[in-house]
């Protein structure tokens, strides 16, 4: 297949192309030559390199789409400038998209766009899958809410669009777990606020198969919880990232000082999204990692 990716030189982004190797692949990156470099270990000569969507009348050239463009929502607090900047990196590259496939007079057969749990707001510690419903203003809601229903507009009956509503992904090299090392090494690692609340993690081998998976499979579409079938509480996972670590466990950061440090985007930490992977397990995805203690110790004991 002839893929068209954005974000590919992301967290998942990168991971995902080296299981891609076997189609040809095209990158929108604004600084080619950074992109060249990040992927340098990638790119067994399938890639080309953009710096922009605007180079095309229309995607007739492109078998699918896979877009992962956006900026980090969780590195910087969310003041109404930021806002518009994750808003804005997620929606208009995806109006783009959608609008050159209309274009198309041989549109591409899939798109695959990225959404995240966010979508869902604090759901407590209930069990949920892709067919909860949900209304509510919050602004990880809104976020994903508005993403999706910009890619949905590709949706036809030569394109089929699937939606990645992706958790907290791990890995080494970047992603949430990157940042959470620190502490824990230093002994000062422990659980968040009450620590009750459910962490809707997915490891980064998991998170890019599932995604080859959903490219494969010619009748999936629609929204996928891209979680692991095993949330764990975050009091549970500090102590077995501690453990895996073998660090120290006894310090706990108050949910009133979580919210003086982070602002409205302490909701990141503290919402508890239980979601479970119904519609990925039901086309066939077996987790290579569904439990968090094996997941981890893969992750930590690679990176040493």
């Amino acid at each position: 297949m002839h893929l068209l990716v954005t974000g590919g030189t992301g967290f998942i982004g990168k991971e995902l192309l080296k299981h891609l190797t076997t189609h040809t692949v095209t990158v929108i990156s604004r600084d080619i030559e950074a992109a060249k470099s990040t992927l340098q270990h990638t790119d067994v000569g399938n890639i080309t390199y953009l710096s922009t969507l605007d180079t095309f009348d229309d995607l007739n050239a492109f078998d699918g789409v896979i877009n992962l463009a956006g900026e980090p929502i969780a590195d910087k607090r969310w003041s109404q400038h930021q806002k518009k900047i994750i808003c804005d990196s997620r929606w208009k590259t995806t109006e783009t998209i959608v609008t050159l496939i209309h274009a198309s007079t041989e549109p591409p057969s899939v798109v695959i766009s990225g959404s995240a749990v966010g979508y869902y707001g604090d759901q407590q510690s209930h069990p949920f899958d892709e067919s909860l419903q949900v209304h509510q203003n919050s602004f990880a809601h809104n976020v994903c809410e508005k993403w999706e229903a910009i890619a949905m507009r590709a949706q036809s009956e030569r394109t089929r669009v699937c939606l990645l509503r992706t958790g907290v992904v791990l890995g080494d090299n970047g992603g949430a777990l990157h940042k959470m090392l620190l502490p824990y090494k230093l002994g000062l690692g422990g659980p968040i606020g009450h620590g009750k609340q459910y962490l809707p993690w997915i490891h980064i081998l998991d998170m890019v198969r599932g995604i080859v998976t959903l490219l494969d499979t010619p009748h999936a579409q629609g929204p996928y919880n891209f979680c692991a079938p095993h949330a764990v509480s975050n009091a549970l996972f500090s102590r077995i990232l501690a453990r895996t670590l073998k660090r120290p466990h006894l310090l706990m950061t108050p949910t009133w000082l979580i919210k003086v440090l982070m602002g409205e985007s302490s909701c990141l930490l503290l919402d508890s999204v239980r979601a479970k992977p119904k519609r990925l397990t039901e086309i066939g995805f077996n987790f290579s990692f569904p439990h968090v203690e094996p997941a981890l110790k893969n992750i930590l004991i690679k990176s040493r």
